[in-house]
Order: C-alpha cells, then structure tokens, then sequence
C-alpha cells in the first residue's frame, strides 16, 4: 500500500504538469496527498517542517543565480549579441545545422561550469534567433538545450564541474575526471543519436510545410541587423561569464577561509558561513554579474533604451521559474521521507549486477523525485557502501562506478515533473503537450547511453 500512495502521488504530479497545471500549487497538493494517505496527522507538520522548509531552502540558495541568469539572458538579447552569434555560428557551421549550432552553444556554457538553470536563461535568445532564421518549428527549442544542457555535458564529459559529476566524488574517493574514455564514448552517443533524432524532426516538419510558426509567447525582441556587433565581441560575455566563474571558485575560499564570521553593530551574533556550502553558487552570482556589466560597456544605448521593460519581463519569468523549482524540491523531499519511498529504494538493490543495479537505483530514485542531484543524493547516501562491496568483490574500479553513477543521474531525472524541464518550458513559452516529447526522447537516448557504457566496460575493460 506504501509503493502504491508514492506512485500515486508522482503520477498526479506528472499528469498535471503535463496537463499544464501550475506545479507551484500542484506539487504540495501531491506530496500532501500521499502523507494523509500514510498519515493524516503528520499532513501540517510535515507541510511546514519538510516541504516549507525544503523549498524555502532552495530559494534562499538559488533565487539569485534564476534572477540573475535571466536578466543575464535578456541583455544578451537587447542587446543583439544573440543575433549576432547565431549568424556567425550558422554561416559557420552551416543553416542546415541550427540544432548543432545551440548544442554546441549549450556545451560552452554547461562544460565551463554555468548551472543548468543559467544556460537555459542565456542560450533561449540564441536558439530563438536559429530557429527563426533557419525556419524550424520553435517547439523544438526545448528539446535542442535539453540535449546540450542537460546531458552529457552535466555528467558524462571528463572532468565536467556540474554538481552531478562532483557528488560521487564524495563517496567513491574519485575525481571529476573519473573513467574518461567511458565518459567521452557515452558523450558521442548521445551527441551524435540526439542531433540525429533532432534532425529528424526538423525534415519531417518541413516536409509537412511547417515553419517557426507564430503567435508566440515570451518571444525575444527581434533585433535589427544593422545593430549587430561583431560576434567576437559578442561571444566576451559568454567568455567573461565562464571565466569568471572558474577564478571567482578558486577565489572566494582563498578570501573568506573555510568559515566566515560576520558581526555587524545591529546584530545579536555574527553570522556564520560555511563557505564550501556556498562557494559555487557566490561564484555564478558574481560571473553573472561581471557577464552582465560587461555586456553594458559593449552595448550601452541598445540595452539601456529597452532595459527597464526588458529587466521587469526577466524578473517576472525568473520568479515563476524559481518557484516552480523550489516546490518541486519540496515535493521529493516528502516523497523520500514516505514508507513507500524505502520499499522503491529496497526492491531495487536487489538487481544483481552491481553496475546495472547502481544505474537503475539511481535514474530510477532521480526519476521519482524530480532531479538529478537529489536522486543521486539519496541513491549513494544509503547505497554507496553496497554499491562498493560489490564492485570489489566483481574487481569493477571506483572510477567505473562514479561514471555511471553520474550517468545515471541525468537519465530518467527528466520526467514532466522535472524542475529543469519546467523552468525550460516556461522560459521558452511552450507548454508539455507541445514540447515535451523530444524532452523525452533525449531522455531515453540519455538513460541508453549509461547502459552502453556498462557493456563497453564489460566488453572491453576500458576505463
């Protein structure tokens, strides 16, 4: 009965979202739901102890790196550095290869450590621009950042700072550069499968006369091409951005030391920081702002002429994204604390192979609960240590078991319910019924790709 109430409780959030239902309201509608169907005294203090707290958690780490990417994101556009990029990266990789032209945007971004959430805020405007120029239907847009945001450069790439690819470090006492060349083999097959399928899409639409279309929401502001800059000028933010971003990682521990303490007159007692904790999210913060201060002293009149309409659209759309987030974060954190949630967890580690049964546990625990760091979270907190006993005793290195692992984790995490997925969908004006099936087919193609590089292991013992 426990396994059915979590199921239950999952499937309404998926079919609503789905339905294009506010996920802000739905998601602790559902969560609660399945705790007065385990225990209906718990309901309030499980509502204010748990979800509230979780997701009030979740904004006070990340609302400023959502504002911050989207207004990073919309001075890119005002300013026509977006245009300006997207034709040069056309002309130079070809009109016919817009898709590849995003992915490869997406790529610069994820692999140079900027959040998921960042990437979508950022590469929006660009993507719109490609696919406009190049006449290819807009509700594929999600399905394009999707494969080169939230795929095998969050986790698969050697050496990738996303927090996917830092979690198993912790507990298998690897490095991010963990079993490169099963990485690099899982990253060709996703790139070269999903640019395939994507392509696919494209002549079967055009086959059919379909264009971008029209009628749009949250559509950029097109630019004129007389107000192009130079698109290496163009590309400095994005540079600045990236660079930043690995120097302020490096910087801020060195400044503040592993703790801080900051006392003001006003307060009762300092306020204590532990710096780790926060490090990559301060770092984000300050690169986005040096991103987009720089974009300013390229391109002052376009951004500032349209800056306060354009600041205020950024800031509405950040706020929904970020909420939408947060309340699924919540969500799995009540789902993880049911009964059912250890019957899921227990059934799964009794798949035998210790490599299959790591993959499945963790996409599957990503899939339940909305994401992939906190499926992977949960999976290795209560699993490493089996996880490990039965690698060493199948003589299956570390490294191999980290590689998956992270693999894992950004299979099947990309369900309707999906934080990523929804900020994505409302950035881009789409809904799921429009959009959400080639979001789903780079998922699959994503979750095939950990189980050919088990077998390539197997098969070949490359690490």
């Amino acid at each position: 009965m426990s396994l059915a109430i979590a199921l239950l409780a999952l499937g309404f959030l998926m079919l609503v979202a789905y339905r294009g239902f506010s996920v802000i309201l739905f998601a602790p509608v559902a969560a609660l739901l399945a705790v007065l169907l385990t225990d209906p005294s718990a309901v309030l203090p499980v509502f204010s102890g748990l979800f509230m707290e979780k997701m009030v958690g979740f904004v006070k780490l990340y609302l400023p790196v959502f504002l911050l990417g989207a207004v990073f994101g919309k001075v890119i556009e005002l300013s026509g550095f977006s245009r300006s990029i997207v034709t040069a990266v056309i002309d130079l990789v070809g009109a016919r290869r817009a898709v590849l032209s995003i992915v490869l945007v997406c790529n610069l971004l994820t692999y140079g450590g900027v959040s998921l959430f960042v990437v979508v805020f950022a590469v929006y405007p660009f993507a719109a621009e490609a696919f406009r120029l190049s006449e290819i239907p807009k509700r594929l847009i999600p399905g394009t950042i999707a494969l080169g945001a939230f795929s095998y450069t969050m986790d698969a790439l050697p050496g990738t700072p996303q927090i996917q690819n830092i979690i198993p470090t912790t507990f298998f006492g690897t490095n991010t550069w963990a079993a490169p060349w099963l990485g690099l083999i899982g990253a060709a097959f996703i790139l070269v499968a999903g640019v395939a399928y994507l392509d696919r899409r494209i002549a079967s639409a055009k086959a059919r006369g379909e264009g971008y279309g029209s009628g749009h929401t949250n559509e950029p502001t097109p630019v004129s091409d007389e107000a192009l800059a130079h698109p290496l000028v163009a590309l400095l933010p994005l540079v600045v951005v990236g660079l930043s971003n690995l120097a302020f990682t490096a910087l801020i521990p060195r400044l503040y030391g592993a703790k801080t303490e900051t006392m003001l007159a006003g307060l009762d007692k300092p306020i204590v920081t532990t710096v780790s904790s926060v490090t990559a999210i301060w770092a984000v913060e300050l690169a986005l702002l040096a991103g987009i201060l720089t974009v300013f002293v390229f391109a002052w009149k376009p951004v500032s002429k349209s800056f306060a309409e354009g600041s205020r659209a950024a800031v509405a759309g950040s706020l929904l994204a970020a909420m939408n987030t947060a309340s699924e974060y919540g969500f799995g954190a009540v789902i993880a604390a049911l009964p059912g949630f250890i019957v899921i967890r227990e059934a799964l580690s009794a798949i035998p192979d210790p490599l299959v049964n790591e993959a499945v546990t963790v996409t599957a625990l990503a899939g339940i609960t909305g994401s992939a760091s906190g499926g992977l979270s949960i999976a290795l907190a209560a699993m490493s240590s089996t996880f490990i006993a039965a690698a060493q005793a199948a003589h299956i290195p570390m490294e191999v078991l980290h590689r998956v692992a992270a693999m894992a984790s950004g299979g099947m995490d990309t369900l309707p319910h999906n934080g990523a997925v929804i900020t994505l969908l409302s950035v881009t004006g789409l809904t799921h019924r429009q959009a959400y099936a080639d979001i789903f087919a780079i998922t699959v193609l994503k979750t095939s790709a950990v189980f050919l590089v088990i077998g390539v292991y197997y098969l070949t013992g490359l690490v």
